[in-house]
């Protein structure tokens, strides 16, 4: 009997060293080089509880601004059981943008997406598939195509709300989104099944940075069934992302806090309707393109709502940062933090379209703005965001709201 007390104690003592050998390795990484300043939190769980927590859409998270205040712009953690460096020095996050990477996604959203989705395809075939999708997304496209359905939708939204007394900004936007794209991709579908896709399109979207593990009860099952639904629709008669919706609510409700802005903003789409030579004449192009301070707003938003990591990747190889090195399989998110620096903006926390006065709005896009991502894997879809939002705007403001 002793003898057995004797041997399940080694067995034990040896499992406990094996535990902690494994969490010290956890917490203190092998590589090549000096790792970035951090945490690894927990084995596995990482400090994903603490990146998820809920924040304020015009700042960056407290898991963020608190680390940063402790380890510096460039730091280590661990988040959805996968080692990541967050960034929010700009020099290093346009150098990761343009360097040949890996995209960077979680397991969750190459599982939520598919593997043939845009996110993580590789250089080659990214190319592809991008030319594919601008050929839908692009300027020409939009110019010829999208903006009667995207005028047409935004109204018939518009004056449904108009008789109901409320409108969902987010929730309309999203139904905007995904009927034009569908009708694009697709053809016409039946009224039941744009329904059905929209209410799948809800459930969908909204934990993309989640644990990975399908188990019923969490955001990633749900997700999970619904992309099931939606995969079944689509194959009986496309979908872009969740940001649009989510910024234009954002925009709406930044519009309507600054009354200097709803009055500008009322006086050029008044314009628009005076210049009609029918009043119930639809939106063109050029109509678009002459909304002048509405792309201001919509730059404005854009820049102060972008607190979301606009740059992912999976580095390829072991890369150096000053003293310090990123390894080969990390996850690196890198953070927008340019949009809020004084020295590229002036009272940068301040919501004020008429920066962008002096702009060349068609070019706006640089290292210092990046509400797109940035490298070539900016977002494809810049531009028709834009146009919606814009429609959005144009018609909301036929109406008398309060947000």
């Amino acid at each position: 009997m002793v003898e057995v007390y004797e041997l399940l104690t080694v067995v034990v003592s040896l499992i406990m060293v094996k535990l902690f050998h494994w969490i010290y390795q956890w917490r203190n990484p092998i590589t090549n080089g000096k790792l970035p300043p951090g945490s690894m939190g927990y084995p596995i769980i990482g400090e994903t509880f603490e990146f998820m927590k809920p924040h304020d859409v015009l700042q960056f998270s407290t898991f963020v601004q608190e680390r940063v205040l402790r380890y510096g712009p460039v730091f280590r953690t661990s988040l959805f059981g996968c080692k990541a460096i967050i960034s929010m020095d700009l020099e290093l996050n346009v150098e990761i943008a343009k360097a040949n990477h890996v995209p960077g996604v979680t397991k969750s959203i190459a599982r939520l997406f598919g593997k043939n989705n845009l996110f993580i395809q590789t250089k080659q075939s990214h190319k592809h598939v991008r030319n594919l999708t601008f050929q839908l997304l692009g300027p020409q496209c939009l110019k010829l195509r999208m903006v009667e359905d995207v005028d047409l939708l935004a109204r018939t939204y518009m004056e449904e709300g108009a008789r109901n007394g409320c409108l969902d900004v987010k929730e309309t936007s999203s139904k905007i989104l995904i009927e034009c794209l569908a009708k694009k991709v697709m053809g016409e579908m039946e009224p039941e099944a744009a329904k059905e896709l929209a209410l799948c399109w809800r459930y969908f979207p909204r934990d993309w940075f989640q644990f990975s593990w399908n188990v019923p009860g969490t955001g990633v099952y749900r997700m999970m069934k619904a992309r099931k639904r939606m995969m079944k629709l689509i194959k009986e008669t496309v979908l872009t992302n969740e940001t649009t919706p989510g910024i234009l609510a954002a925009t709406i409700k930044l519009i309507s806090d600054h009354p200097k802005v709803m009055e500008e903003l009322n006086k050029e789409h008044e314009g628009i309707v005076r210049g009609k030579t029918e009043k119930e004449a639809g939106l063109t192009w050029e109509d678009y393109k002459s909304m002048t301070f509405t792309q201001m707003v919509i730059n404005e938003s854009l820049r102060i709502t972008s607190t979301a990591p606009t740059v992912l990747r999976i580095t390829d190889h072991d890369f150096q940062v000053g003293d310090y090195t990123i390894p080969a399989g990390w996850i690196f998110m890198g953070y927008p933090n340019v949009h809020f620096s004084p020295e590229k903006y002036d009272d940068p926390l301040v919501f004020n379209p008429w920066r962008w006065k002096r702009e060349d709005l068609s070019s706006i896009l640089s290292k210092t703005y990046i509400p797109f991502g940035a490298g070539s894997r900016l977002c494809v879809g810049a531009e028709f965001a834009k146009l919606q939002m814009a429609i959005f705007i144009h018609h909301l403001f036929r109406y008398r709201f309060i947000f």
